[in-house]
């Protein structure tokens, strides 16, 4: 009782430090207008473009609106992105009454031209580059025709909305493009130096630094507040990364799939819940997930938790049904939200598989993972009641044996256990041997 006791002391302790986890940390403070000139907020458009970056975006506009900021300045080093999450990112710079510009201090391509395009004005590093922006999919290829075509679409519209000459945006996503003169010819997709940029009007100037793009724009005087990332945001953009999501979740399946052929509840159990919680603590914070994640996420765990303490497996379906729900929600994306769990789903097989075979067969490292002592009566252990007759009948499984379990031998419901077989319920069973109280089965 007492070691099932701190089994549940143990979950109950993540879930709280889960929950605790919401609480975004390091939160900054509002800065106060400046009474004696202008106020301008600088905020670092950095690394992928995902949902991540997105909500820092939505957390850092609104503070620069409440704090009466009079410009921002988004300083852009991007690789590029998701494509949903340029769009927002877009539509969230549109929503802004205030003037905004983009300061390209190294590259915004793909997805970061796109949003450098949202901005008033645009101003480049004397190495910064812009452009590259076709859409491509995860596996290096390029998109659809119907994806890249509403690409394409959005980045002339933008263009047009801001009074740029059209072409090179199109030409940026469209590689059908013809612009040699600006080493982009049919088949290359085009990318704006800080010089070819400031001469077709796509750049205000070229500068080495802030100050330079401040003095540009009248407000050399002006007080600056920089935002940076909280931790609790860094978190969430690197958990919510998609080459990290399968990572995490096949963590969390190993770690579940292991605790399955081990005694009580120790360190795979925790790894697995630990990285569910990472899983669903980053799309909370990038704000991806809501109540209803949270809800389907507790009771998940809730169930598998309880499935290790009551048999039959139906607990345990229910749980893992739950989850997979929480983590479909909790997603940016159905489709890879999808091939994650395959990919998670496809290791914990193999790792239930190797499992089961190292450990059937009681070879290996794993061999470690169960106890096979056994108070046998040439050791001097005896029972109240000898069961030695019991040696060779056949029964069935009433419960499923993960390794012990209840069956029925002759019309008797006797506590059995197998020798670290997996033996589904309503499975045929045979007795090989009994010590003490200990009846030990195997499938027939």
């Amino acid at each position: 009782m007492k070691r099932k006791l701190n089994k549940i002391g143990l979950v109950s302790i993540l879930l709280l430090s889960f929950f605790l986890l919401l609480i975004p940390l390091n939160q900054a403070v509002l800065a106060e207008e400046s009474e004696e000139g202008h106020l301008v907020y600088v905020i670092p458009v950095e690394k992928e473009v995902e949902k991540g970056l997105y909500s820092f975006l939505k957390r850092a506009t609104t503070e620069a609106e409440e704090a009466g900021a009079n410009h921002i300045i988004f300083e852009i080093d991007s690789p590029g992105g998701l494509v949903d999450s340029a769009g927002d990112i877009g539509k969230l710079i549109q929503s802004l009454d205030i003037p905004t510009t983009a300061y390209i201090t190294n590259k915004a391509l793909s997805a970061g031209s796109y949003i450098a395009l949202h901005t008033d004005s645009i101003y480049m590093k004397p190495n910064a580059t812009m452009g590259a922006s076709g859409v491509i999919t995860s596996d290096g290829n390029e998109a659809d025709k119907k994806a890249q075509s509403a690409w394409i679409a959005a980045m002339k519209s933008i263009a047009e909305a801001k009074d740029r000459d059209p072409i090179y945006a199109v030409a940026m996503a469209d590689s059908s493009i013809d612009l040699p003169e600006y080493d982009a010819p049919k088949g290359k997709y085009l990318t704006l130096t800080a010089s070819s940029a400031e001469e077709v009007g796509y750049s205000e100037g070229t500068k080495a630094n802030l100050q330079e793009v401040l003095a540009a724009e009248g407000l050399s005087d002006a007080h600056i507040e920089e935002v940076e990332l909280t931790f609790a945001e860094q978190a969430a953009r690197f958990l919510t990364h998609p080459v990290v999501i399968p990572i995490l979740l096949s963590l969390a399946t190993l770690g579940l799939v292991v605790e399955l052929y081990s005694p009580g509840f120790g360190v795979p159990g925790s790894m697995g819940l630990s990285a569910l919680i990472l899983f669903f603590y980053g799309h909370i914070i990038a704000g991806l997930a809501g109540l209803e994640t949270i809800i389907l996420l507790s009771i998940g765990i809730i169930l598998i938790v309880l499935e290790f303490f009551v048999a039959g497996g139906i607990l345990g379906a229910l749980g893992a049904g739950s989850l997979v729900a929480a983590m479909l929600m909790a997603g940016y994306s159905i489709s890879h939200m999808l091939m994650s769990i395959a990919i998670a789903i496809l290791i914990a097989f193999i790792a239930g598989y190797v499992l089961y075979k190292r450990i059937g067969t009681g070879k290996g490292m794993f061999n470690k993972l169960i106890l096979r002592d056994r108070a046998t009566t040439d050791l001097g252990y005896v029972t109240i009641e000898n069961r030695q007759n019991l040696i060779g009948l056949d029964g069935i499984a009433l419960t499923t044996l993960r390794p012990a379990g209840t069956a029925l031998i002759n019309n008797e419901r006797m506590d059995v256990v197998t020798q670290g077989d997996y033996i589904e319920k309503n499975e045929p069973i045979e007795i090989i041997y009994v010590e003490g109280m200990r009846v030990v089965v195997r499938k027939k």
